[in-house]
């Protein structure tokens, strides 16, 4: 995938974006240090080289619109809520916790947000979810993140089956980083994302750059479509840069070596790095006392509804 990425001079982000991207990065180098001090349980599965993919996202969705993560979402809730205490108190089990701390890193669910760690089962839910808003809530749409082996899914066809048929407004957004888990993507699917979108006459919008403002421009007007009943699959040939979960990474050197090369962390501070340093320091020390804080709190407490009492 790599080789396509784009290598062209990153565009200039406002602080804003700058500060969103860094939070993601930073919580996630954050959460496989303290993986590594035995300070958490569990797994995790970060989503180090692919933090664009949300933010180039988040100003295209309203507070109404439905967002399905997966195994690999921290960033798509931070983009979503920029609430770093209350998921990092959800993975530490900590007062404050998202979920009350039984969720943990993968499964999360707030307001119009659900991730989950089963492949593809968030497919046919969105899909039900975006049925309901084309009736109740027009304009409204659904938005599932799936990666290169989702595919692999007989959900995923199901879902884009009835999402084709009954013109729904599923956005479904593929992260490809050419692996899924430990199998290179050439290895365990067969054609292309573009083409089993295209068998359900489903819209397919492939993304290879990595710059945030001409990703997001670009996906306004079919974003919109969507909105109008246009189902649309969004291809990010994208790259990940760290393990598939918090240690277990068997690629070869030359494929990580490729990752690094690409990632925009890198290429944003050799392209503007006045406004990069002038915020990275700044926000790497305020993940550090995020967790510092969230580390100091009592061990969260899940109280049980009356009607989960009575069932």
């Amino acid at each position: 995938m790599t080789e396509i990425l784009d290598r062209l001079r990153l565009s200039r982000l406002g602080d804003d974006d700058l500060e969103l991207l860094l939070l993601i990065r930073h919580f996630e180098l954050k959460l496989l240090e303290l993986y590594g001090r035995g300070d958490l349980n569990g797994t995790t599965h970060t989503c180090l080289g692919q933090e664009y993919v949300p933010v180039a996202l988040a100003p295209l969705f309203g507070e109404h619109d439905h967002v399905f993560s997966n195994h690999r979402g921290h960033g798509h809730y931070l983009a979503r809520f920029r609430d770093p205490h209350g998921l990092l108190a959800e993975i530490m089990g900590r007062q404050g916790a998202v979920c009350g701390g039984v969720g943990g890193s993968q499964h999360i669910h707030r307001d119009r947000y659900m991730s989950t760690g089963v492949q593809g089962e968030s497919m046919p839910v969105a899909a039900g979810v975006a049925l309901h808003l084309k009736r109740a809530e027009p304009g409204v749409l659904a938005c599932v993140y799936i990666g290169d082996g989702t595919w692999g899914e007989g959900a995923v066809y199901e879902a884009l089956n009835l999402a084709s048929l009954w013109r729904l407004p599923l956005l479904v957004v593929v992260e490809n980083n050419g692996i899924a888990q430990s199998t290179p993507t050439t290895a365990q699917m067969a054609g292309s994302v573009a083409s089993r979108a295209a068998a359900f006459g489903v819209t397919h919008h492939l993304v290879v750059s990595t710059d945030v403002n001409e990703i997001r421009t670009s996906l306004e007007e079919p974003v919109a479509a969507v909105r109008a009943g246009r189902p649309l699959v969004v291809e990010f040939a994208t790259h990940r840069l760290g393990p598939h979960s918090k240690g277990d990474d068997i690629r070869p050197a030359d494929a990580v070596q490729a990752a690094r090369d690409n990632d925009w962390y890198v290429r944003y501070a050799n392209d503007h790095p006045d406004q990069f340093h002038r915020l990275d320091g700044t926000i790497r020390a305020q993940v550090e006392a995020i967790a510092d804080e969230v580390a100091a709190r009592p061990p969260s407490r899940w109280e049980a509804s009356s009607s989960w009492e009575a069932s």
